[in-house]
């Protein structure tokens, strides 16, 4: 099972600090990522961890930053909504029960940064009642299920009267990971969509799925918990269409119809199991967005936990030949490494099935024929980041950056040196990817051995931005 991913280990851009230092007007006295934003770009809403830099407790793990926010839900609090919703709440026994209900989730929300925090109240703090709108709003609008947020959303909306319609949220569902990523498209035609909100929680959807052919009940049960959540975000964004697509481990999953009757419930879409070859087009599309035609013929490669896809395409975003492999960073843990770290025994034992696959893929993909080999999604981006020695993940010092070859192969000696407690004090390393990627950086390293491939250009976007890029397009 993953393990809960601190707010102190997850992902902040130096531009979102600087961002929020000038909305609060002082420096922030607890480690923060950014959750929702607003038109344009800048952030809306933050989540804080359970502890300030003095370790003391921070109830509020949800943070309206927004000025233009704050002075709307200002003006309701100070017309006394809050008496009025408190005297609602002691008549009304289904919106009392649903204000509690949102304390609860609040509260264990919070504990999953730390376990002892769940004891520290609900919304802001509070036990019991409504004492602040402003952190009832910004609930909501992390994906909160909050009737109070609500409420004050239909009070204080549009915050932004330039906000553009349109928007679109695209899930990537995948062996390790669910994803979310919610755009707004650009304001004429060719201009890049603005994101509104991008996550990632790692659920191992995927675990044992090689071994069994089915989904684990307790991984189908908490990654439904993350879906619900991130479709409530993507609508309170407002987001007008939700798309839902999932990968390798549902593709071999038997019981499968559980988790597509939740997207049905949940995000008022279909489910679609994205086929293999479905998916490497869309890591293409992701991967390659913006790049420069002249730097063709590309090659991406998109190591996910139950699958790797091999594209080339002579031009940014058109796929023409393309494999997707039964190797995955999950997958090959699963059937190879046992200990902890893993044996030499283990590691050759994994290498020679990686070289396996490599062999259909040379007879099918010219990668070596490409200028340009991009390599997409977490296992590229973690390597890179430890790679480059960041001190936190920020997406904004990894993408596109240049990933040699040598570097790969230290950092993947290194890993896999280490044990997975060791793995996962890395600040950037999210916990639940700790265990498996060492197999991931070795499908790295083999495959640019093999195909002569001396630097990878790492990207942040992937099949999960080709999902939504998609969506904008139609």
């Amino acid at each position: 099972m993953s393990e809960p991913m601190p707010t102190a280990q997850r992902e902040l851009r130096a531009a979102d600090l600087e961002a929020v230092q000038e909305q609060l007007a002082r420096e922030p006295t607890t480690p923060f990522v950014v959750v929702a934003r607003c038109t344009g770009g800048h952030p809306l809403v933050i989540r804080n961890a359970p502890l300030d830099a003095h370790g003391d407790p921070f109830p509020t793990t949800y943070w309206l930053t927004c000025p233009d926010a704050v002075k709307a839900v200002s003006r309701v609090e100070s017309d006394g909504a809050i008496g009025r919703l408190n005297d609602r709440r002691r008549i009304d026994v289904g919106f009392r029960e649903a204000v509690e209900a949102a304390h609860a989730s609040y509260a264990r929300d919070r504990a999953t940064d730390l376990a002892e925090a769940g004891e520290w109240g609900g919304v802001a703090g509070t036990a019991v009642g409504i004492k602040c709108l402003h952190a009832h709003y910004a609930f909501r609008l992390a994906g909160g299920d909050d009737p109070v947020g609500a409420w004050t959303a239909e009070h204080v909306e549009p915050v932004h009267a330039e906000g553009r319609s349109g928007r679109v949220a695209a899930i990537d569902q995948g062996t390790n990971s669910i994803r979310l990523l919610v755009l707004e498209p650009g304001e004429i035609p060719g201009e890049a969509p603005t994101e509104l909100a991008r996550d990632m929680v790692i659920t191992r959807l995927g675990r044992h799925v090689d071994r069994t052919g089915r989904l684990d009940p307790e991984a189908l049960s908490r990654t439904i918990e993350v879906l619900g959540t991130f479709c409530r975000r993507a609508r309170a964004l407002g987001a007008e269409r939700i798309r839902v697509g999932a990968t390798s481990a549902i593709r071999d999953a038997g019981n499968r119809e559980e988790y597509a009757a939740a997207v049905r419930d949940l995000s008022d879409s279909e489910l679609e199991v994205i086929t293999g070859e479905q998916e490497a087009a869309l890591s293409f599309l992701g991967g390659t967005h913006g790049l420069d035609a002249a730097d063709g013929p590309f090659s991406v490669q998109d190591i996910g936990g139950g699958s790797t896809e091999f594209v080339i395409g002579s031009r940014p975003g058109v796929a023409e030949r393309s494999i997707s492999t039964r190797m995955g960073s999950v997958r090959m843990t699963e059937r190879h490494l046992r200990h902890d770290p893993s044996t030499a025994a283990e590691l050759e034992a994994m290498e020679a099935g990686i070289a396996a696959v490599l062999d259909e893929v040379e007879a099918t993909v010219p990668v070596a024929g490409a200028r340009t080999f991009v390599a997409v999604a977490g296992t590229a981006t973690t390597v890179q980041a430890i790679a480059l020695g960041l001190e936190r993940y920020d997406p904004d010092r990894i993408h596109r950056t240049w990933l040699s070859r040598d570097r790969a192969e230290h950092v993947r000696d290194a890993l896999a040196e280490m044990t997975n407690a060791e793995r996962a004090t890395l600040p950037v390393m999210a916990p639940g990817r700790g265990d498996v990627i060492v197999a991931g950086a070795e499908i790295l390293v083999a495959t640019m051995r093999r195909f002569g491939i001396e630097r990878a250009l790492v990207s942040e976007s992937d099949i999960l931005d080709g999902l939504a890029l998609e969506m904008l397009d139609r």
